[in-house]
């Protein structure tokens, strides 16, 4: 079985914590499927669940080079040389990234986004840009860590597509059971 789950702001990727109420266990998910990967408590979007080993090694080992697609909102407007910079790879704790694909996205493709709650921070003399971020790995906070690094800090992270499979029209909280045809 393999499921796509939209999992909400401020939800553990995992289904025990201490707080229960801020884990999967609250969504009604089948039995005995487990997250493939991983979504920091502060991120969101598409998680991918599954009872089967072979699709959730599938999905996680780096030797498989399997994209995933995140919407990110910035604080500031990034330049086109700090995008580059993005793309060729950055040192990050010591790790140069692969390099990988960055767009500034246009507004209509960002405006059917759901509110989160609580809302990001908002400054009155700061905008922000929603960019895309294409990875085929994902070390612990990454996207974040890029970001941050070029100067431009996640203030939200989506994360949009994982392998062919896009988050679609689920909302947070919803999942639908998916083939692996799907993803792969």
């Amino acid at each position: 079985m393999i499921i796509a789950f939209y999992k909400p702001f401020n939800i553990l990727s995992q289904f025990t914590g201490e707080k229960p109420e801020e884990t999967l266990s609250v969504f009604g998910l089948p039995k005995n499927v487990y997250a493939c990967g991983r979504l920091d408590k502060d991120s969101e979007g598409l998680l991918i669940l599954s009872d089967e080993a072979q699709v959730q090694h599938r999905l996680t080992d780096p030797k498989f080079e399997k994209e995933k697609t995140y919407w990110v909102q910035v604080e500031g407007v990034p330049t086109k040389e700090k995008i580059q910079l993005m793309e060729k790879g950055l040192l990050i704790q010591d790790y140069k990234t692969k390099p990988c694909k960055v767009r500034v996205l246009n507004e209509h493709e960002y405006q059917d986004i759901p509110p989160r709650d609580p809302p990001i921070r908002t400054r009155l003399t700061i905008p922000t840009t929603w960019i895309e971020v294409i990875l085929t790995e994902g070390k612990n906070r990454q996207v974040r860590r890029m970001t941050a690094q070029i100067g431009y800090p996640t203030l939200r992270l989506i994360r949009q597509k994982a392998g062919k499979y896009p988050l679609a029209n689920l909302k947070p909280g919803e999942w639908v059971e998916i083939q692996l045809k799907d993803l792969i």
